[in-house]
């Protein structure tokens, strides 16, 4: 390897270690300086929120007078994985390339044609929908999918450990908490029914709450969504309704 390219790549990875760029992390791999790996961490207010990807820079020998190749890893819904992008700073423009740029030069690119719409070689076109949907599951393929990942950033998968096993945490939480608050809105609808003074009214409410609950009991063992609260809702309208019918009275 030459000396110029491995004194520079040793020089910029002192460098991004000490000033890491807003959103990035990025190294050599042990066995091969011209070989780097990075993270992406997807900014706020972008499809990639809270997403993570890793990719691949790899530098010729001819370093810093020669441009990198690119490649992203993890599946983003922006870039084909795996596979070459084209960018100003990448291989597939050695005629555009200034030997000024950096490693962080380099992601930081990257990351800006990431958050824009344009295209390129190696960038796909996918609903935002599924930008959001493969941030949500990007630590998850990290941690179990790619092997790269595992390799070179250890300290990341404890972290996704934690995240997934919090995040799963949560969402036992919200399920469980969701019967209970459907619950206490059905009690407070049966006292309500209670106050009912015409016979008939009441009569016709229990019918409704009866069919009610048991059209829930029934929706319950497929999902857990809040779409098992809208009839429980709806029967709350209807003795509001009749209570202030009777009132008016």
């Amino acid at each position: 390897m030459p000396q110029q390219a491995y004194k520079r790549l040793v020089k910029e990875y002192k460098q991004i270690r000490e000033n890491p760029p807003p959103y990035i992390i990025a190294r050599p791999s042990e066995s091969n300086i011209l070989d780097w790996h990075y993270v992406i961490t997807g900014p706020p207010g972008t499809p990639y929120e809270g997403g993570q990807y890793h990719g691949r820079v790899t530098f010729p020998s001819e370093y810093p007078f020669k441009p990198p190749r690119i490649k992203m890893c993890t599946p983003s819904g922006r870039f084909e994985i795996n596979q070459r992008i084209c960018l100003s700073m990448s291989d597939f423009h050695e005629e555009l390339w200034n030997p000024s740029w950096s490693v962080a030069t380099i992601i930081n690119g990257l990351l800006s044609f990431m958050t824009s719409d344009e295209r390129t070689t190696g960038s796909i076109v996918t609903p935002e929908s599924t930008k959001r949907e493969l941030a949500r599951r990007s630590k998850y393929f990290n941690l179990h999918s790619n092997l790269p990942f595992q390799k070179n950033f250890p300290e990341l998968c404890e972290q996704n450990k934690l995240d997934i096993e919090e995040a799963e945490l949560r969402k036992q939480k919200r399920l469980m908490e969701g019967p209970a608050d459907e619950e206490k809105v059905a009690e407070e609808v049966t006292t309500s029914i209670d106050k009912i003074q015409d016979p008939e009214d009441k009569i016709r409410a229990k019918q409704i709450q009866e069919a009610t609950l048991k059209n829930n009991l029934k929706k319950q063992k497929k999902s857990q969504n809040g779409l098992l609260k809208l009839s429980v809702v709806l029967l709350a309208i209807f003795v509001g309704l009749v209570l202030r019918f009777n009132t008016l009275a």
